[in-house]
């Protein structure tokens, strides 16, 4: 059960990640204009982007508020 759950959360990461991404270029947002909006720095963005880090919660909140995604917190 253990890996089911971890299996299903980096799936809910990535596809959230995804539509962060394609909302950004939707928006034409580079990471660094992106980062000033959020507080985040434009390497940690393109790191989450990425896959190689795993934002926190308060961060996917963040980005997606400045992305004005909240709908994906309903």
């Amino acid at each position: 059960m253990k890996k089911d759950v971890h299996k299903l959360a980096l799936k809910i990461e990535k596809d959230f990640i995804q539509q962060l991404k394609k909302e950004r270029k939707r928006q034409g947002l580079s990471y660094a204009e992106l980062a000033e909006r959020s507080g985040l720095h434009r390497t940690a963005i393109s790191l989450i982007e990425r896959g190689e880090r795993h934002p926190t919660l308060l961060v996917c909140i963040k980005l997606a508020q400045c992305l004005k995604l909240e709908e994906l917190f309903k």
